[in-house]
């Protein structure tokens, strides 16, 4: 199932448990099994009273979770044309469950988001109590290149960023380094890469009798001060007047063509947004700007119960199936979508994606 468990015994009887995605050669990308197995041990180490604190984690130097298995997604979608596969109703809702979980977990969880953090990945780091990101963190949700949408709570998570950079960031999927991640309030703590093995054996060494919250600050303010000097420059909040007088615009298609004008910008991280955007999927574009403007007032249940009724939408339509084909299947970055044209998709496309696809009761409605 390409996760593990293990505890690690403290003092006093205290218990350490720790999760670890072991799927390195996909990055980590979480698949059913993987999401069941993390959700039920998380459930159960939440009723234990010796457990006390839990690390989340990924094997492997390149990612933490490069995101969601979308390939079997995808070939589930294509044995069920213009239908929601039983295996996207029951992945996603796993998925949000497990998130969810994490957002509303009752003892302390730290996630180690070294590598990349990409989508599902990011559904798991944002919900942690403390979030670490180290010098090779790369987050991102570039839903945009394959026609799905920043899901796994991004509606919340982007919708709460300053100004427009939510938007921006979920229409060019454009990744944020450490020191962004903690200028967005996305992460909470910078440690290096090789500080792990240095924080667990520390939190082994914690009396989890006293005082944790003060004793758990205190560490990672320790770990923090050796790890200052290799923090990375800001990217994206020195940009943020520009990107937010860019999308001061009414609709989406103002947006898309303000940003892709960027292209030849010599700004090359604004250059690279734009060119990223201009070669992806015009119905998530319009999807992003929606499931924004939406979040806005609803609760965290309320997000997931939103996005769960929009992925669902999203199989049954034709632009996730090809946008995986053409960029982790195929490899040919030459996606042909359904709607190519960002000004002439019909509002009835776009509102039927917030529309269930099941009668009675909402499948997370006991969130």
């Amino acid at each position: 199932m390409n996760v593990s468990f293990e505890e690690k015994l403290g003092l006093h009887g205290a218990r350490i448990g720790i999760a670890s995605l072991d799927a390195e050669a996909s990055l980590n990308a979480l698949t059913l099994p993987m999401i069941e197995a993390l959700d039920a041990k998380l459930r159960e180490w939440a009723d234990e009273p010796e457990i006390v604190c839990v690390l989340l984690r990924g094997n492997g130097p390149r990612a933490f979770c490069a995101g969601g298995d979308v390939r079997k997604l995808v070939d589930a979608c294509r044995q069920h044309p213009g239908e929601v596969p039983p295996l996207a109703a029951r992945f996603f809702a796993d998925e949000y469950r497990l998130d969810h979980r994490i957002h509303r977990y009752p003892k302390p969880l730290i996630c180690w988001g070294h590598g990349h953090v990409l989508g599902g990945g990011m559904g798991l780091l944002q919900g942690a109590s403390i979030r670490v990101v180290t010098p090779t963190s790369r987050l991102a949700m570039p839903e945009i290149s394959i026609g799905l949408y920043p899901d796994v709570g991004g509606s919340w998570f982007l919708a709460r960023l300053p100004g427009k950079l939510g938007l921006f960031l979920g229409l060019t999927g454009s990744p944020i380094n450490a020191r962004d991640a903690l200028d967005l309030d996305l992460a909470d703590r910078f440690l290096l890469d090789e500080q792990q093995n240095e924080l667990i054996e520390r939190l082994i060494q914690l009396n989890w009798q006293d005082q944790v919250p003060l004793q758990l600050n205190s560490l990672f303010q320790a770990l923090e001060h050796e790890a200052r000097e290799k923090m990375p420059a800001a990217q994206w909040l020195p940009r943020r007047a520009h990107i937010d007088a860019l999308l001061d615009v009414p609709d989406l298609p103002s947006a898309w063509h303000a940003v892709t004008g960027l292209k030849d910008d010599g700004d090359t991280l604004l250059a690279r947004a734009a060119k990223t955007l201009a070669e992806g999927c015009p119905l998530t574009a319009h999807l992003v700007w929606e499931q924004i403007a939406r979040a806005r007032y609803l609760s965290l249940a309320e997000v997931f119960r939103m996005e769960y009724t929009m992925s669902l939408n999203c199989c049954r339509h034709p632009e996730f199936p090809e946008g995986v084909r053409a960029r982790l299947i195929d490899k040919d970055n030459a996606p042909r979508w359904h709607w190519p044209d960002v000004a002439a998709i019909p509002a009835t496309v776009i509102d039927a994606h917030f529309e269930p696809t099941w009668e009675g009761p909402h499948p997370l409605a006991d969130l």
